[in-house]
């Protein structure tokens, strides 16, 4: 019965990729991607590939900051999905899980199935699947059921968001996988608003470890401004964005290296004035600490004394006698 349903699978994903529209679906491409590119075959039963010990203690070490920065995103979202029998993974870019959650009871079944840390779910080891297929096309996507590549997956539904890193590149994929037969349509959108939002928090505090000596702010984006973060430096320059940010307000890895104003970036002149109350107020506070010592204020501050008396003329603070 079982390699019959292999070969009905198989036999869908052939005439599926041979269609002449085929080229209008991600999924197809991502099927033909699997046959063509990575010469796979759909109905093949041979068990998910897995790193050693020491390759996956190699993995998720070059993973480290950004298991760190996932920990409580990673709590949250497992404590939100885990009562419905799904587990949560977080894999790096290469596809990979380095780190999980999932009820001790559920692991056996788990891990029977590959859902796992240290087994490989890129595209071109699984075929279409939720964590290689999220990589491959950098978009956060469901891979359902008989939507997988490998008829031997074809039970597993698979939810995933891609995760970037500080400087806007792909770093890493949140995977929420089942393999219960009565995950509904329903749940499984609910599990995606929480999937997308579980990658942006990622994002953001793994943005403000980065950043950790900057001013980490909220740019004016119309849409998904939770994770439009800009992190300013003591001269108030833009120093950093996040992919959200960048994409929302063109800011390029170039104009960064020349150097751009936080309130220009920031454009509204009610964010600018924001953004000065805001400094002013700093400076005011560390010269009123320091007893009006602009070298002990600008230590405190983690700026030059020049820098200092240039903020001071330019916001009229004087120093109290």
């Amino acid at each position: 019965m079982i390699g019959r349903q292999a070969a009905v699978h198989a036999d869908l994903v052939q005439v599926s990729i041979a269609k002449s529209d085929a080229a209008h679906s991600a999924l197809v491409a991502s099927w033909r991607r699997s046959l063509q590119l990575h010469h796979l075959d759909p109905a093949e039963r041979k068990a998910p590939r897995r790193l050693t010990e020491s390759e996956l203690r190699e993995a998720r070490q070059r993973m480290e900051q950004m298991i760190r920065a996932a920990e409580s995103s990673l709590n949250r979202l497992y404590l939100a999905v885990g009562g419905i029998g799904c587990c949560v993974m977080l894999a790096d870019r290469d596809g990979i899980p380095v780190e999980r959650r999932g009820a001790v009871a559920d692991d056996e079944t788990f891990d029977e199935w590959g859902l796992w840390t240290g087994t490989v779910w890129s595209e071109d080891s699984e075929g279409t699947n939720g964590i290689g297929t999220c990589i491959a096309d950098q978009r956060a996507l469901t891979i359902h059921r008989d939507q997988h590549f490998f008829s031997r997956n074809t039970l597993l539904s698979c939810t995933t968001a891609p995760v970037y890193d500080h400087e806007g590149n792909l770093a890493a994929a949140l995977d929420v996988s089942s393999c219960r037969s009565d995950l509904t349509e329903g749940f499984v959108q609910l599990i995606a608003v929480a999937v997308g939002d579980a990658a942006r928090r990622i994002e953001a505090e793994n943005f403000r470890m980065v950043y950790s000596n900057a001013r980490i702010l909220l740019a004016p984006v119309a849409e998904r401004s939770a994770g439009a973060l800009i992190a300013v430096d003591a001269d108030d320059l833009v120093v950093g964005a996040t992919r959200t940010a960048r994409l929302a307000l063109g800011i390029t890895r170039e104009a960064l290296a020349k150097g751009l104003l936080a309130a220009d970036v920031l454009g509204d002149p009610a964010k600018a004035e924001d953004l000065d109350d805001a400094e002013r107020g700093a400076l005011q506070r560390a010269m009123a600490r320091a007893g009006g010592n602009v070298s002990a204020a600008a230590q405190n501050l983690g700026i030059s004394r020049a820098t200092l008396h240039r903020k001071l003329v330019r916001f009229a603070i004087r120093r109290p006698h």
